[in-house]
């Protein structure tokens, strides 16, 4: 059986504070920022939920 599928993101995260920041900001700050690659499932929908 194949494995679940993913959906992949990118978030910028200030290394100081912990607030999430675009990822263009972090790119030009590397010393203070990280660039988080966040995986989740791609069917989050379950059915009988509201």
């Amino acid at each position: 059986m194949a494995g679940k599928k993913t959906t992949e993101f990118e978030v910028g995260r200030d290394a100081g504070t912990g607030q999430f920041i675009p990822v263009s900001d972090a790119e030009r700050r590397p010393k203070t920022t990280i660039v988080e690659t966040i995986e989740r499932p791609s069917n989050t929908h379950k059915p009988g939920k509201r």
